[in-house]
């Protein structure tokens, strides 16, 4: 039996075994105060910020808010997402030339996480847990979370986290119960980091530059940003794009790339937290697989995943599908 059969039939004797998802604990790995310097103050309430408009559980984003897409998406306990971005009138994204993106000040980034009750049927309803805001002044990132409350109407300041048990019945019609953790200030600190300052991690040009539907037709969605005057006006073939790790029609090599960039590199680049950034691991999806130290520590990685160490946070279950996507990748090698 090869490696990648055991770890399959493993996994299907966890999800027999558990009576939930909540099959591993992070692996105390201690989360140093990084204490980043902070320009604004946040509010008390989301609903200050007129993120969205008309009934706020239904999530319609105000004038001025825009959403975005990524191709691939970072793992967080199943939960659905909603990104928006807001940038100042008279401003624009502009293109570094590393092929980043400078956000103008008074830009504005959410994250809203959420579960619907039956993936099945959307329509039956959605329980939204919280929304992370992310907003730039004065060069520099500040972060702040906000959790909802049971009736859906509100959501509050909460930067000390906070535990809540969430259920949902899944695409295979079976009940699913976790244990969610909103994260800390600092925790949030600890991946939004690049250079010791908060940095922005998804929305980034490789991940955007995709087809979305925009007035019930199919565009390049960095196009429509510059249409829109979000965004400046550049030629969209200096821009790679990512793939969906999850679309079986991209090459394996794709697929394990991206999967690493969207749930590994926030730590593992040298721009990162200097613990994890010292263990050599380039995981951006634009790095040359030479520079990555991918060939170096194939066994260390599944090792990892495997063991459940790796991420030690943002999550508290094991991202089954991920983890046997990453070493089928790392054997092919």
């Amino acid at each position: 039996m090869n490696k990648i059969t055991f770890f399959i039939v493993g996994l299907a004797l966890i999800t027999v075994s558990a009576c939930t998802d909540n099959d591993f604990d992070n692996n105390g790995v201690e989360i140093p105060n990084f204490n980043f310097s902070k320009t604004i103050v946040f509010e008390d309430s989301l609903s200050t910020y007129n993120i969205f408009t008309g009934k706020m559980s239904e999530l319609n984003p105000s004038e001025g808010f825009e959403e975005l897409a990524l191709s691939s998406v970072l793992f967080t306990d199943f939960a659905e997402k909603q990104r928006l971005v807001k940038i100042p009138p008279g401003k624009k994204m502009i293109k570094s030339p590393d092929g980043s993106i400078q956000f103008p000040d008074g830009t504005v980034l959410t994250k809203t996480f959420f579960y619907a009750d039956d993936e099945r049927d959307p329509s039956l309803g959605r329980r939204i847990i919280e929304t992370r805001l992310l907003i730039k002044e004065s060069s520099t990132w500040n972060v702040a979370t906000y959790v909802w409350n049971q009736e859906q109407t509100a959501a509050t300041l909460e930067l000390n986290g906070i535990t809540t048990q969430v259920s949902w019945i899944n695409e295979a019609g079976a009940n699913k119960t976790i244990s969610y953790k909103v994260p800390t200030e600092n925790q949030c600190m600890t991946c939004h980091q690049s250079n010791g300052t908060m940095s922005h991690l998804g929305p980034t040009l490789t991940n955007l530059n995709r087809e979305v539907e925009k007035d019930s037709q199919q565009v390049n969605q960095i196009s429509h940003l510059q249409r829109i005057g979000f965004m400046e006006d550049f030629d969209l073939a200096e821009v790679p794009s990512m793939v969906n790790y999850k679309d079986g029609q991209a090459s394996l090599s794709d697929r394990g790339r991206a999967y690493l960039a969207m749930n590994c590199a926030h730590c593992h680049n040298p721009k990162a937290w200097d613990t994890p950034a010292g263990k050599d691991l380039d995981f951006r999806y634009n790095t040359a697989f030479g520079q990555t130290g991918i060939s170096d520590a194939k066994d260390r990685i599944i090792r990892n995943v495997m063991d459940g160490d790796m991420p030690f946070i943002g999550t508290t279950v094991m991202d089954h599908t991920g983890v046997a996507l990453i070493v089928e990748y790392i054997e092919s090698l």
